[in-house]
């Protein structure tokens, strides 16, 4: 039986892992012009494996395994593309959070009739 807390706690994943990005995205900017510096990036491919849906699974399956932060060494940093990275950062958190704000609704709803 899948419940509203199943997908809070996927959202709440999936926040975490936006926030995540969000740091190393600001990272790689502050450190465009960092001799030596590794770019860094979050792949959220690891993580669709753990979710249960069938869609999400063979999401994971497509994308293949791979590590949480990669470290791309010989990768140079373009700050245009760090920027533009960022917004799609954003654009996630921002549905990431109304998808949230559903489900506590949607739970509200479900306290409310059950008074």
């Amino acid at each position: 039986m899948y419940t509203s807390l199943d997908s809070m706690g996927k959202v709440s994943l999936m926040m975490d892992l936006i926030s995540q990005r969000q740091r190393a995205i600001g990272s790689n900017i502050a450190n465009v012009d960092t001799p030596g510096y590794v770019r860094r990036d979050i792949d959220f491919g690891t993580y669709l494996g753990t979710m249960n849906s069938p869609l999400e699974t063979k999401l994971s399956q497509k994308l293949g395994p791979s590590g949480v932060i990669e470290e791309r060494q010989y990768e140079e940093i373009n700050p245009a593309q760090e920027l533009i990275a960022l917004q799609e950062n954003s654009m996630l958190y921002s549905m990431a959070t109304r998808r949230m704000s559903n489900i506590i609704t949607e739970m509200k709803t479900v306290i409310n009739v059950g008074k």
